[in-house]
């Protein structure tokens, strides 16, 4: 038993070896970052068709074999427009599409389009946004424990938030 215990600790600790290297962000602070992008989420989405955009996406995953990475917030939520502009940066930006495909669902004040974070089992309400749930191309949710982690985007320095989206790279 004690041999097991060895075995899965040694597995667990080697687990970030095999995540990808997040590429140096050159900003040293969130307020440094500009603001392009000022409203990431298309509040007029339906229902249908934000099922529709995540469809597409894990679509589009099953060619590629990238992991999906599903952006659920709103344009009122600060941390959810710094994300999506850290996102924009041009050294991130090419590591972001060459792991991920990405859809990005407006969810309202956590009253919209609630369906898409239930597929994964997240039916009470959402903590907080931006919700990052990263899915395989077959639909298997791979960040269940981490998906708040960057609700407080703004609170965190670029690179942090590009380590944690190299930790669920493919």
């Amino acid at each position: 038993m004690k041999r097991i215990a060895l075995l899965v600790a040694a597995l667990l600790l080697a687990a970030p070896a095999f995540a990808a290297t997040a590429p140096k962000v050159a900003l040293q602070s969130i307020g440094d970052l500009p603001v392009v992008e000022r409203t990431p989420y298309d509040e007029a989405a339906t229902p249908a068709q934000a099922d529709a955009a995540v469809k597409a996406a894990f679509d589009r995953a099953k060619k590629s074999h990238k992991r999906v990475l599903i952006d659920l917030g709103g344009n009122w939520c600060g941390d959810c427009i710094v994300l999506s502009n850290l996102m924009e940066l041009p050294e991130l930006k090419p590591f972001v599409e060459k792991h991920f495909e990405i859809v990005v669902v407006d969810v309202g004040r956590f009253d919209k389009n609630l369906q898409v974070p239930a597929r994964f089992g997240f039916t009470a309400r959402l903590i907080g946004v931006p919700t990052i749930i990263i899915a395989t191309p077959d639909g298997k949710l791979v960040n269940g424990k981490d998906v708040f982690a960057l609700a407080s985007a703004r609170d965190l320095t670029p690179q942090a938030i590009a380590d944690w989206l190299a930790k669920y790279a493919s």
